[in-house]
Formats: C-alpha cells, structure tokens, sequence
C-alpha cells in the first residue's frame, strides 16, 4: 500500500517551503514525544474519543503520554498539520513504539487480541513493512 502524496514535482518551487513549514513545530511536537515514550495518544478537548483511548490503556495497564491540542472551538489549523502528516483524519492518533496505530478503535482491537504487548516488547506489528 502506498499513500498517495502529492509528490515535489507537482509542486510549484516557490510555494514548497510554505508547506514544509506549515505547523511544523505541532509535527516536531509530536515527533519527540513518539521518540521519547512508547506509548503516544494524541486528542483535543471535548472530544470523548481521546478519553475513550487513553481509559483503555489505563485498564490494561500501559503508561502513556497523551497531547492534547485544541477542541472543536479552535486550534483545527495547527491540528490539520498532524491529519496531513499522518494521513489519518480524526482523533486520537496513538502510536506504539514509534508506529502510528490508528485511533481509539484500533487500539482496542490491538490491546484486546494481544498485539499491543508484542509491540511493546519490540516484536514487529504483524502487517508491519507489508505491500
């Protein structure tokens, strides 16, 4: 599977570093927490998905770092960055061991078939690199 990006090429020159830099430092955010935590939720306020997300790791035990970045009132510009680096268009993001797992329902699909434990004792995801 391959996302599809607009790729550089159809990209006007004078307008690539605009989108480069567009929220980067939300993107930047994110990026470190993945790589100083295991376990990431990324939510907004006044969304009960994220809350969903996170009570589930809580029953099962895994520590987590949760973002949390704006609600329905405001912050969608700066939020939007993190839906087009990641591809994916609702909230929460989790990601596992530097893997974007998807949001509330796939973690607990991944937590309840026992996934979630390989992961995180550095077995590789079983779709992981997979076309």
């Amino acid at each position: 599977m391959n996302r599809h990006i607009l790729d550089d090429a159809h990209i006007h020159p004078g307008i690539r570093k605009a989108i480069a830099d567009n929220h980067v430092d939300i993107v930047r955010e994110v990026q470190a927490a993945i790589a100083a935590n295991d376990v990431v939720v990324v939510g907004m306020k006044m969304n009960p998905v994220p809350k969903k997300a996170r009570k589930a790791l809580e029953a099962a035990g895994i520590p987590h770092m949760y973002l949390e970045y704006g609600s329905y009132l405001g912050g969608w510009r700066r939020r939007n960055a993190l839906k087009m680096w990641t591809g994916w268009p609702t909230f929460p993001m989790v990601f596992v061991k530097g893997v974007f797992v998807g949001g509330a329902t796939d973690l607990g699909r991944l937590i309840s078939n026992g996934e979630m434990k390989s992961m995180l004792h550095g077995k590789r995801p079983k779709n992981a690199g997979r076309r």
